[in-house]
């Protein structure tokens, strides 16, 4: 049972075509292996699955112009096939946010997941979107649990790396395995 003993929500952060394809200058290596873990977990959590999606701005400010400079590509609108979540993982009816910032934690994941006191994160990458989004999380007050081989990094010693960040906001934030996540779940 989770350390309120309240049901855990899945959150499948950002598994889309842009990070998924190859040629992407954004391509996460170990996408194919999140994914695996991730569609592992998902007949556990039933309805209580969200996904999110990270999709540029109309318009840049601050730093964010900046990078758009870096990735002048990925300026596209929302609508845009690179900004689809990949057609295997999406599950009718389940709530899909979209953010333009790395971090996913605000006020639409925190309603999809009736106040997202109980988190357990998949996707990519490890080292960006998910760890802005596990930190944002665990500072308003969530438990959150990160499944390790249910995300993928920018390189695996990035993903282990931001891992062991992670870690360090213990009771806050714990990292796990789809095999911890599934064997909670038959208890």
């Amino acid at each position: 049972m989770t350390p309120s003993g309240s049901k855990p929500w899945l959150v499948v952060i950002d598994m889309q075509v842009i990070f998924a394809r190859p040629d992407s200058p954004w391509a996460t290596p170990g996408f194919a292996d999140a994914a695996a873990g991730i569609t592992r977990l998902l007949p556990a959590f039933g309805e209580r699955v969200v996904y999110t999606r990270f999709v540029a701005p109309e318009r840049p400010t601050g730093a964010w112009v900046d990078y758009y400079k870096d990735w002048p590509f990925a300026l596209v609108g929302s609508d845009n096939p690179d900004y689809d979540l990949v057609p295997e993982l999406v599950g009718d009816g389940r709530a899909v946010i979209s953010e333009t910032t790395f971090g996913k934690w605000g006020a639409g994941l925190a309603d999809a997941t009736e106040g997202g006191t109980e988190l357990v994160l998949t996707g990519v990458s490890t080292d960006c979107c998910v760890l802005s989004t596990a930190l944002a999380a665990a500072d308003a007050g969530a438990h959150i649990r990160v499944v390790a081989d249910a995300c993928a990094g920018l390189s695996e010693a990035d993903h282990r790396r931001a891992l062991a960040t992670m870690a360090l906001y213990r009771p806050f934030l714990e990292i796990v395995t789809v095999a911890d996540v599934l064997a909670e779940a038959a208890r």
